[in-house]
Protein backbone atom coordinates (compact mmCIF):
# COMPACT_ATOMS: atom_id res chain seq x y z
CA UNK A 1 0.00 0.00 0.00
CA UNK A 2 1.03 3.63 -1.03
CA UNK A 3 1.68 5.72 1.87
CA UNK A 4 -1.06 8.21 -0.17
CA UNK A 5 -3.91 5.13 0.58
CA UNK A 6 -2.69 4.31 4.08
CA UNK A 7 -3.25 8.11 4.38
CA UNK A 8 -6.11 8.33 3.14
CA UNK A 9 -7.48 4.91 5.20
CA UNK A 10 -6.32 6.48 8.43
CA UNK A 11 -8.36 10.00 7.72
CA UNK A 12 -11.47 7.58 6.92
CA UNK A 13 -10.78 5.94 9.99
CA UNK A 14 -10.64 8.53 12.13
CA UNK A 15 -13.80 10.46 10.19
CA UNK A 16 -15.56 7.04 11.24
CA UNK A 17 -14.23 7.45 15.29
CA UNK A 18 -15.28 10.98 14.92
CA UNK A 19 -18.59 10.40 13.81
CA UNK A 20 -19.09 7.74 16.06
CA UNK A 21 -17.88 9.68 19.15
CA UNK A 22 -20.38 12.73 18.51
CA UNK A 23 -23.14 9.97 18.14
CA UNK A 24 -21.73 8.68 21.54
CA UNK A 25 -21.81 11.80 22.66
CA UNK A 26 -25.57 12.98 21.42
CA UNK A 27 -26.76 9.27 22.77
CA UNK A 28 -25.42 10.43 26.33
CA UNK A 29 -26.89 14.24 26.32
CA UNK A 30 -30.10 12.47 25.41
CA UNK A 31 -30.04 10.02 28.53
CA UNK A 32 -28.76 13.01 30.61
CA UNK A 33 -31.46 14.89 29.39
CA UNK A 34 -34.21 12.29 29.99
CA UNK A 35 -32.66 11.94 33.44
CA UNK A 36 -32.92 15.48 34.35
CA UNK A 37 -36.86 15.18 33.29
CA UNK A 38 -37.40 12.37 35.08
CA UNK A 39 -35.81 13.80 38.73
CA UNK A 40 -38.06 17.69 37.89
CA UNK A 41 -40.81 15.29 37.88
CA UNK A 42 -40.12 12.97 40.72
CA UNK A 43 -39.56 16.08 42.37
CA UNK A 44 -42.79 18.08 41.47
CA UNK A 45 -44.48 14.45 42.46
CA UNK A 46 -43.03 14.88 46.10
CA UNK A 47 -43.55 18.13 46.63
CA UNK A 48 -47.28 17.40 45.41
CA UNK A 49 -47.15 13.97 47.95
CA UNK A 50 -46.04 16.83 51.19
CA UNK A 51 -48.30 19.47 49.79
CA UNK A 52 -51.14 16.31 50.41
CA UNK A 53 -49.57 15.14 53.66
CA UNK A 54 -49.78 18.94 55.05
CA UNK A 55 -53.27 18.99 54.44
CA UNK A 56 -53.91 15.87 55.95
CA UNK A 57 -52.11 17.02 59.15
CA UNK A 58 -54.43 19.71 58.96
CA UNK A 59 -57.33 18.58 58.49
CA UNK A 60 -56.63 15.66 61.18
CA UNK A 61 -55.77 18.40 63.95
CA UNK A 62 -59.33 19.86 62.78
CA UNK A 63 -60.72 16.52 63.11
CA UNK A 64 -58.74 15.96 66.92
CA UNK A 65 -60.06 19.29 67.95
CA UNK A 66 -63.35 19.31 67.17
CA UNK A 67 -63.91 15.41 68.71
CA UNK A 68 -62.30 17.24 71.87
CA UNK A 69 -65.40 19.58 71.85
CA UNK A 70 -67.30 17.30 70.88
CA UNK A 71 -66.53 15.01 74.24
CA UNK A 72 -66.89 18.25 76.48
CA UNK A 73 -70.07 18.88 75.51
CA UNK A 74 -71.13 15.25 75.58
CA UNK A 75 -69.94 15.10 79.04
CA UNK A 76 -71.67 18.31 80.25
CA UNK A 77 -75.08 16.88 78.63
CA UNK A 78 -74.79 13.45 80.63
CA UNK A 79 -75.77 14.11 83.25
CA UNK A 80 -79.10 16.79 82.15
CA UNK A 81 -79.78 13.27 80.32
CA UNK A 82 -79.46 11.18 83.25
CA UNK A 83 -81.87 13.48 85.18
CA UNK A 84 -84.39 13.82 82.02
CA UNK A 85 -84.47 10.03 82.69
CA UNK A 86 -84.63 9.83 86.31
CA UNK A 87 -87.82 12.54 85.91
CA UNK A 88 -89.22 10.15 83.38
CA UNK A 89 -89.02 7.02 85.44
CA UNK A 90 -90.10 9.10 88.48
CA UNK A 91 -93.23 10.43 85.93
CA UNK A 92 -94.36 6.73 84.90
CA UNK A 93 -94.26 5.74 88.61
CA UNK A 94 -96.69 8.76 89.50
CA UNK A 95 -98.74 8.19 86.73
CA UNK A 96 -99.02 4.31 88.18
CA UNK A 97 -99.74 5.19 91.18
CA UNK A 98 -102.28 7.84 89.92
CA UNK A 99 -104.23 5.22 87.89
CA UNK A 100 -104.36 3.24 90.95
CA UNK A 101 -105.43 5.26 93.08
CA UNK A 102 -108.17 7.03 90.00
CA UNK A 103 -109.56 3.53 90.00
CA UNK A 104 -109.61 3.20 93.69
CA UNK A 105 -111.48 6.48 94.03
CA UNK A 106 -113.96 5.35 90.83
CA UNK A 107 -114.65 2.02 92.46
CA UNK A 108 -115.30 3.70 95.85
CA UNK A 109 -117.57 6.40 94.42
CA UNK A 110 -119.43 3.56 92.33
CA UNK A 111 -119.84 1.81 95.11
CA UNK A 112 -121.38 4.95 97.25
CA UNK A 113 -123.40 5.71 94.23
CA UNK A 114 -124.97 2.08 93.95
CA UNK A 115 -125.61 2.10 97.56
CA UNK A 116 -127.22 5.40 97.54
CA UNK A 117 -129.25 4.16 94.52
CA UNK A 118 -130.48 0.99 96.78
CA UNK A 119 -130.84 3.59 99.50
CA UNK A 120 -133.43 5.56 97.11
CA UNK A 121 -135.56 2.55 95.28
CA UNK A 122 -135.40 0.86 99.03
CA UNK A 123 -133.69 -2.47 98.51
CA UNK A 124 -130.78 -1.77 101.29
Amino acid sequence: MAPTEIDAAVHRQLGELVAGMRGLQDSIKRLEDGATRAEDKAAASRAGVHSRMDQLVDRVGDVEASVTSIGADVAEMKPVTDDVKRWKLMGIGALGVTGIAAMALGVSFAEAIRRIVFVIIGKG
